[in-house]
């Protein structure tokens, strides 16, 4: 059965509003954190069962707070991109938000079976996610910072494996949110364009991550040399299509940039997933990235 075919179907339209591939990124995001809890040194049993809990947290998080993007973008999407579930009436504004709400919902109870600080930060996550999608994404500076700590929680939610952990490490999330902020600044301009400007701003950003990925290095718990392979090939993936986009900031150059970016998420928590534990680990959370690249052939990324 073609994807044509499979478009027209009501449930397609919706597992489309949910973005798969992005899903895939958000898993990442968590494993990185459980490395960095220092879980994933030595897993087992004990600490795998929170890992899954966590895991099924991050999907419904961010499964229910991308939906609701579409769901507060109705309007908009009519006119800008009428292909999608919503506008195109393949999938229902009500429908939609009963299935945001179910998901976040999911998030949330499935963090608070790992420990209270775990379901403190899905309600945070959750809240800030619906914050973004109803008034801040379209704030030039609110907006790609507001993006950013969802996916800084995410990683956060990933540490909360052990919660002592999070308030040694909070400043981890510092690292995606500026990699957000600069992956958002540069996707204002996926629909009519971008200006210099912009894309000056998000390779500046982009900078400012390679550097705090290196600088990770000054911690004792942290293996740099172990990390290195992964700092150059995220360098590689997101620097040469943000440098194309800068220099002709046209929408497509600019949606080419902004896919190779959120798909690199995932080579950026496999920076730091290998850096707090092993070589093989960081390699297994960089597997997810042949998914989350086909997935993304199937479905849109942005």
């Amino acid at each position: 059965m073609n994807t044509a075919t499979l478009s027209s179907r009501p449930l397609w339209a919706y597992l489309q509003l949910i973005r798969p591939a992005n899903i895939v990124t958000a898993w990442a995001d968590v494993l990185a954190g459980f490395a960095a809890s220092g879980c994933a040194v030595s897993p087992s049993t004990s600490n795998l069962i929170p890992l899954a809990w966590l895991l099924i947290a991050s999907t419904g998080l961010y499964g229910g707070g991308i939906i609701f993007n579409d769901v507060f973008d109705a309007e908009l999407d009519a006119v800008e991109r009428p292909e999608r579930p919503i506008p195109s009436g393949r999938a229902s504004r009500m429908g939609a938000s009963i299935l945001g709400s179910l998901l976040l919902s999911t998030g949330i109870l499935a963090a608070s079976q790992v420990t209270w600080l775990s379901a403190t930060l899905a309600c945070g996550i959750a809240a800030a996610a619906i914050l973004y999608d109803a008034y801040s994404k379209h704030h030039p500076i609110f907006g790609p910072l507001n993006m950013g700590v969802c996916r800084g929680g995410n990683l956060l939610l990933g540490v909360s494996a052990i919660s002592p952990m999070v308030s040694n490490y909070w400043f981890l999330a510092l690292i995606p949110i500026v990699y957000i902020a600069a992956i958002t600044t540069l996707s204002r301009g996926e629909v009519h364009g971008g200006h210099g400007s912009t894309g000056i701003t998000a390779l500046l950003l982009i900078g400012i991550v390679l550097a705090g990925l290196l600088g990770l290095g000054l911690l004792k718990s942290y293996h740099l040399f172990l990390a290195l392979p992964f700092v150059v090939l995220l360098a590689a993936r997101v620097l040469l299509p943000f440098l194309k986009a800068l220099g002709e900031p046209t929408p497509e150059k600019i949606r080419i940039a902004v896919r190779a970016g959120v798909l690199s998420l995932i080579v950026l928590d496999a920076t730091i997933a290998a850096g707090f534990a092993s070589l093989p680990y960081g390699l297994l959370v960089l597997s997810l990235l042949p998914i989350s690249m086909a997935l993304s052939q199937i479905f849109a990324v942005t």
